[in-house]
Protein backbone atom coordinates (compact mmCIF):
# COMPACT_ATOMS: atom_id res chain seq x y z
CA UNK A 1 0.00 0.00 0.00
CA UNK A 2 2.06 3.70 -1.08
CA UNK A 3 1.78 6.28 1.33
CA UNK A 4 -0.81 8.56 -0.57
CA UNK A 5 -3.40 5.11 -0.18
CA UNK A 6 -2.59 5.14 3.41
CA UNK A 7 -3.44 9.05 3.62
CA UNK A 8 -6.73 8.42 2.44
CA UNK A 9 -7.89 5.26 3.96
CA UNK A 10 -7.84 4.00 7.90
CA UNK A 11 -10.74 6.23 8.86
CA UNK A 12 -14.15 5.63 10.39
CA UNK A 13 -16.20 3.11 8.39
CA UNK A 14 -19.20 4.11 9.79
CA UNK A 15 -17.97 7.57 10.63
CA UNK A 16 -21.43 9.05 12.44
CA UNK A 17 -21.82 6.08 14.48
CA UNK A 18 -18.58 5.25 15.10
CA UNK A 19 -17.35 8.86 15.81
CA UNK A 20 -20.49 8.78 18.46
CA UNK A 21 -19.17 5.77 20.12
CA UNK A 22 -15.61 7.23 21.11
CA UNK A 23 -17.37 10.74 21.82
CA UNK A 24 -19.42 9.11 24.50
CA UNK A 25 -16.52 6.73 25.78
CA UNK A 26 -14.15 10.35 25.78
CA UNK A 27 -17.28 11.64 27.89
CA UNK A 28 -17.34 9.10 30.02
CA UNK A 29 -13.79 8.59 30.39
CA UNK A 30 -13.60 12.58 31.23
CA UNK A 31 -16.12 11.83 34.01
CA UNK A 32 -14.70 8.86 35.73
CA UNK A 33 -10.85 9.50 35.41
CA UNK A 34 -8.39 6.78 35.14
CA UNK A 35 -11.15 4.58 33.90
CA UNK A 36 -9.98 2.05 30.55
CA UNK A 37 -11.74 2.79 27.56
CA UNK A 38 -11.20 0.00 24.47
CA UNK A 39 -11.95 1.55 20.78
CA UNK A 40 -13.90 -1.23 18.86
CA UNK A 41 -13.35 0.91 15.38
CA UNK A 42 -11.11 -0.47 12.87
CA UNK A 43 -9.25 2.91 12.27
CA UNK A 44 -5.68 2.45 10.81
CA UNK A 45 -3.95 6.13 10.93
CA UNK A 46 -0.06 5.92 9.56
CA UNK A 47 2.17 5.08 12.17
CA UNK A 48 3.17 6.29 14.70
CA UNK A 49 -0.30 6.97 15.83
CA UNK A 50 -2.00 4.34 17.76
CA UNK A 51 -6.16 3.36 16.90
CA UNK A 52 -7.10 4.75 20.13
CA UNK A 53 -5.04 8.01 19.60
CA UNK A 54 -6.74 7.85 15.25
CA UNK A 55 -10.29 7.50 16.58
CA UNK A 56 -9.35 10.46 18.73
CA UNK A 57 -8.39 12.80 16.13
CA UNK A 58 -10.97 11.09 13.79
CA UNK A 59 -13.79 12.29 16.63
CA UNK A 60 -12.62 15.64 17.74
CA UNK A 61 -11.31 17.46 15.16
CA UNK A 62 -12.58 19.64 12.71
CA UNK A 63 -11.88 22.50 10.15
CA UNK A 64 -12.18 24.86 13.39
CA UNK A 65 -9.79 23.12 15.41
CA UNK A 66 -6.06 23.57 14.94
CA UNK A 67 -4.05 20.92 15.96
CA UNK A 68 -0.50 20.88 17.22
CA UNK A 69 1.60 17.12 16.54
CA UNK A 70 4.96 16.13 17.91
CA UNK A 71 8.05 16.17 15.70
CA UNK A 72 7.43 12.27 14.91
CA UNK A 73 4.17 12.87 14.04
CA UNK A 74 4.62 15.92 12.13
CA UNK A 75 7.38 14.11 9.43
CA UNK A 76 5.09 11.27 9.19
CA UNK A 77 2.00 10.84 6.98
CA UNK A 78 -0.34 11.74 9.79
CA UNK A 79 -0.58 15.20 8.76
CA UNK A 80 -1.76 14.40 5.99
CA UNK A 81 -4.52 12.34 6.94
CA UNK A 82 -5.74 14.09 9.69
CA UNK A 83 -6.25 16.63 6.95
CA UNK A 84 -8.23 14.63 4.23
CA UNK A 85 -10.54 12.99 6.96
CA UNK A 86 -10.87 16.02 9.17
CA UNK A 87 -9.88 19.18 7.17
CA UNK A 88 -8.15 20.14 10.84
CA UNK A 89 -6.05 22.63 10.32
CA UNK A 90 -2.06 21.84 11.43
CA UNK A 91 -0.74 24.58 13.99
CA UNK A 92 3.29 25.27 15.00
CA UNK A 93 1.78 26.86 17.88
CA UNK A 94 0.83 24.99 21.05
CA UNK A 95 -0.78 27.88 22.71
CA UNK A 96 -3.40 28.12 19.17
CA UNK A 97 -4.12 24.37 19.59
CA UNK A 98 -7.45 22.86 19.98
CA UNK A 99 -6.01 19.68 20.81
CA UNK A 100 -2.54 18.51 20.82
CA UNK A 101 -0.73 14.50 19.67
CA UNK A 102 2.04 13.41 21.20
CA UNK A 103 3.60 10.08 20.04
CA UNK A 104 5.47 7.26 22.81
CA UNK A 105 8.65 8.22 23.63
CA UNK A 106 8.69 11.91 23.08
CA UNK A 107 10.40 14.37 25.73
CA UNK A 108 7.59 16.52 27.56
CA UNK A 109 9.05 19.18 29.51
CA UNK A 110 5.79 21.51 30.59
CA UNK A 111 2.40 21.70 29.91
CA UNK A 112 2.50 25.24 30.47
CA UNK A 113 3.13 26.68 26.48
CA UNK A 114 -0.26 25.05 25.82
CA UNK A 115 -3.50 26.69 25.52
CA UNK A 116 -4.86 26.73 29.44
CA UNK A 117 -8.29 28.63 28.85
CA UNK A 118 -9.42 31.94 30.64
CA UNK A 119 -10.92 32.18 34.14
CA UNK A 120 -14.16 32.85 31.86
CA UNK A 121 -13.66 30.41 29.17
CA UNK A 122 -11.49 27.77 30.73
CA UNK A 123 -12.61 25.20 28.05
CA UNK A 124 -10.63 27.08 25.23
CA UNK A 125 -7.53 24.89 26.42
CA UNK A 126 -5.84 22.30 24.88
CA UNK A 127 -6.65 18.61 24.92
CA UNK A 128 -3.43 17.02 25.26
CA UNK A 129 -3.69 12.80 23.75
CA UNK A 130 -0.43 11.11 24.85
CA UNK A 131 0.90 7.91 23.57
CA UNK A 132 2.14 5.03 25.43
CA UNK A 133 3.49 2.08 25.10
CA UNK A 134 0.94 0.43 27.57
CA UNK A 135 -1.86 1.79 30.01
CA UNK A 136 -1.05 -0.88 32.45
CA UNK A 137 2.07 -2.56 33.86
CA UNK A 138 4.07 0.91 34.99
CA UNK A 139 4.54 2.68 38.04
CA UNK A 140 1.42 2.98 40.01
CA UNK A 141 -0.36 6.47 40.75
CA UNK A 142 -3.15 7.14 42.99
CA UNK A 143 -6.09 9.56 41.44
CA UNK A 144 -8.38 11.35 43.26
CA UNK A 145 -10.98 13.78 42.80
CA UNK A 146 -14.16 14.81 40.97
CA UNK A 147 -15.87 11.16 39.68
CA UNK A 148 -13.81 9.28 41.36
CA UNK A 149 -15.40 7.58 44.58
CA UNK A 150 -12.41 7.35 46.83
CA UNK A 151 -9.63 6.27 45.46
CA UNK A 152 -8.16 4.70 41.36
CA UNK A 153 -4.96 3.53 40.61
CA UNK A 154 -3.24 3.68 37.05
CA UNK A 155 0.13 2.18 36.18
CA UNK A 156 0.45 3.73 32.61
CA UNK A 157 4.22 2.68 30.91
CA UNK A 158 5.87 5.32 29.71
CA UNK A 159 5.26 8.72 31.82
CA UNK A 160 7.81 11.05 31.66
CA UNK A 161 10.02 11.14 35.46
CA UNK A 162 8.77 14.83 34.99
CA UNK A 163 4.86 14.37 34.86
CA UNK A 164 3.83 14.42 38.67
CA UNK A 165 5.57 18.12 38.64
CA UNK A 166 4.20 18.90 35.42
CA UNK A 167 1.04 17.93 36.58
CA UNK A 168 0.89 19.78 39.78
CA UNK A 169 1.82 22.48 37.99
CA UNK A 170 -1.31 22.21 35.59
CA UNK A 171 -3.50 21.45 38.44
CA UNK A 172 -2.70 24.55 40.38
CA UNK A 173 -3.78 26.64 37.11
CA UNK A 174 -7.58 25.60 38.02
CA UNK A 175 -9.95 26.62 36.57
CA UNK A 176 -7.61 26.56 33.62
CA UNK A 177 -5.45 24.07 32.60
CA UNK A 178 -5.33 21.13 30.10
CA UNK A 179 -6.87 17.73 30.23
CA UNK A 180 -5.15 15.10 28.61
CA UNK A 181 -5.60 11.76 26.80
CA UNK A 182 -3.22 8.45 27.92
CA UNK A 183 -3.40 6.06 24.99
CA UNK A 184 -2.19 2.99 23.70
CA UNK A 185 -2.82 0.74 21.07
CA UNK A 186 -6.94 0.32 21.22
CA UNK A 187 -7.09 1.66 24.63
CA UNK A 188 -6.84 4.77 26.60
CA UNK A 189 -8.04 6.79 29.83
CA UNK A 190 -8.72 10.23 30.51
CA UNK A 191 -7.12 12.71 33.26
CA UNK A 192 -9.11 15.74 33.73
CA UNK A 193 -7.41 19.11 34.87
CA UNK A 194 -9.80 18.80 38.17
CA UNK A 195 -7.58 14.72 39.08
CA UNK A 196 -5.21 15.14 41.81
CA UNK A 197 -2.47 12.57 40.85
CA UNK A 198 0.02 11.13 43.26
CA UNK A 199 3.09 8.50 43.48
CA UNK A 200 1.30 5.45 45.00
CA UNK A 201 3.47 3.67 48.36
CA UNK A 202 5.36 0.55 46.64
Amino acid sequence: MSAKTDVLTGGFAEPVFEAQSVFKMLMDGMARPGTIQTVAAEVTAPAPLGIAAGAIGLTLCDHDTPVWLSAGLAKSAIPEWLGFHTSAPLTAEKAEARFAFVEAGTMISTFGLFAAGTQEYPDRSTTVVIELADLEGGRRLALMGPGIQSVTEIAPVGLPETFLRLWTENRALFPRGVDIVLTAGKRFLCLPRTTKITATEI
